[in-house]
């Protein structure tokens, strides 16, 4: 007779829709090409450059939501998910300290974030007053 064996199977808890699911920050990316940046952009044209924002962003277990060039300045908006500050702004440092392109990075929110933001009260006094 083989003796009985208990054996614990963990649970794995997955989200339903009525849970919460954990939300990764999106930060919004402005660039400006300088001139080198611009010709580096002639020879490699406009989907190497996309490619190459999507290479680095999953580097840093991100993903390029949105990518679009625009006339005028700035002359590329990139949407992308990152997990955190820290990637983001290693995101930002590695293409800024290429001299090609000046990249200022913005934090975005959701709608239900500047609710949450709306309701917090928070003491403050104008400057001179």
């Amino acid at each position: 007779m083989i003796p009985a064996m208990h054996v614990k199977i963990p649970v794995l808890n997955f989200p339903t829709t009525k849970q919460k699911r954990c939300r990764r920050p999106k930060y919004l990316y402005q660039a400006r090409y300088s001139p080198e940046g611009t010709k580096g952009l002639l020879k490699d044209g406009g989907s190497k450059r996309r490619a190459a924002a999507e290479e680095m962003t999953k580097a840093l277990d991100g993903k390029v939501e949105a990518f679009y060039y625009a006339f005028g300045e700035p002359d590329v908006f990139v949407i992308a998910d990152v997990p955190d500050h820290a990637s983001a702004a290693a995101f930002s440092l590695a293409v800024n300290a290429s001299g090609a392109v000046q990249l200022k990075t913005t934090v975005l929110m959701t709608p239900e974030e500047m609710d949450a933001a709306a309701k917090k009260s928070v003491s403050y006094r104008a400057p001179g007053k």
